[in-house]
């Protein structure tokens, strides 16, 4: 269903970092004083091919990993309907994005039926992001009318005391799993999105035998990033180590089963993936690996970007970095000229190992993470063990 750094096949990037009200006086591009003096003169404006949407920033939970700090009340500034139709109006000047409707609990937002169906009716693929305890039969309904086409569901434990406890609601595990009983009745495919830290590593297989149980169409792995809430869960963030030791388990656990599996938010399985496939001597083509052997680790910016419940363009949910505000820039341009954008597109602007690794064009490392842990997001992914075999650029 999605298609973006992670996944044609399902959403979502969840909930997202606290975005910066209001614009940029004169349509002046945030960050255009660092911009390169070529930039905008290389012809390099790739498609757009997905993009995450925060139609509302209000949540009726409150999980320990959310990149949003969500609150149920109403937040101020959110897009209204007639500014959130006059954006979609723009989605098909940068390509043919599938659009993820996210949050936030999507859900919450009054109009938000109304919306899928005005980007369906423009020919777009929409998806949803809504965590499940929300759905009801009635609403599942409205959903497939509207023109969802698939719903991604974060599941992070096989049981509900460990799961309620990790998302901040008793109950929280037994209303998703209705939810989802909802959407296989109402005929709409759902994917089961899996957060990973210490607290569930060991629960994995478990995990991925309840999605096989309830029909989810795939299950995507997500590697924690520490933002929002979830900096206050530094213990349970793994260590570059064992996050190369779970990548590598993903690539031989993924041969177990026609179930599309996806690791998000983890640019290094696609190094991995080619470090494995060449001592395996598989080739890396779309018949061994589908997908995964034709996209990039990280999309941020060049595939993909997210906007805010206010209009703030940013690479993905967790870099709360503003490219630009929809209210003062049109979307096209935002994605065509920020110079943010030009800077993740082309990675020698990229500092430490990230900007001269072999690997540099398949995975990128994690912008966000680098922001958030090493301060800039340009600077080298923190949780990477590999050390490139190319020499640094002079």
């Amino acid at each position: 269903m999605s298609e973006h750094q992670n996944h044609p096949g399902g959403p979502m990037t969840g909930c997202p970092p606290e975005g910066h009200p209001g614009g940029h006086p004169g349509g002046k591009h945030p960050g255009a004083e660092h911009a390169p003096k070529k930039y905008l003169d290389d012809g390099v404006t790739p498609i757009c091919r997905l993009i995450a949407w925060e139609v509302t920033r209000s949540c009726n939970l409150a999980c320990k990993h959310c990149r949003a700090e969500a609150h149920p009340e109403p937040y101020e500034g959110e897009l209204s309907t007639a500014e959130a139709k006059a954006l979609i109006d723009t989605f098909p000047d940068v390509g043919s994005p599938i659009i993820i409707f996210t949050g936030g609990e999507p859900m919450m937002r009054h109009d938000v039926y109304e919306l899928i169906a005005y980007a369906k009716d423009k020919g777009m693929r929409c998806v949803m992001a809504p965590n499940g305890t929300l759905i009801t039969p009635e609403t599942a309904q409205e959903m497939k009318k509207a023109g969802i086409e698939r719903c991604s569901i974060s599941i992070d434990a096989p049981e509900s005391v460990q799961h309620d406890e990790f998302r901040g609601e008793v109950g929280a595990f037994d209303a998703s799993m209705r939810g989802i009983q909802y959407l296989k009745d109402a005929g709409i495919e759902f994917q089961i999105n899996t957060t990973v830290t210490k607290h569930n590593l060991h629960l994995f297989k478990d995990i991925f035998h309840l999605c096989e149980r309830i029909g989810a169409a795939a299950w995507h792995i997500f590697l924690l990033v520490p933002t929002g809430r979830a900096v206050e869960l530094g213990a349970e963030i793994i260590s570059a180590e064992e996050y190369e030791d779970v990548l590598n388990w993903f690539y031989d656990f993924r041969k177990t089963t026609n179930m599309q599996l996806k690791a998000t938010c983890a640019p290094h399985y696609h190094r991995i993936l080619r470090q494995r496939a060449k001592e395996e001597g598989v080739p890396v083509d779309f018949e061994h690996f589908g997908l995964d052997a034709v996209s990039r680790g990280c999309l941020g910016g060049i595939g993909f970007c997210f906007i805010s419940h206010r209009g703030q363009v940013q690479p993905c949910g967790y870099l709360d970095l503003n490219c630009g505000n929809i209210r003062e820039i049109p979307f096209p341009e935002i994605w065509k000229n920020s110079p943010q954008f030009y800077n993740l597109r082309h990675a020698e602007t990229y500092d430490g190992k990230c900007g001269h690794c072999e690997y540099e064009k398949v995975c990128g490392g994690c912008r966000a993470r680098a922001q958030t842990m090493n301060g800039h997001y340009l600077k080298e992914e923190p949780l990477c063990s590999y050390t490139p075999k190319k020499k640094p650029r002079a």
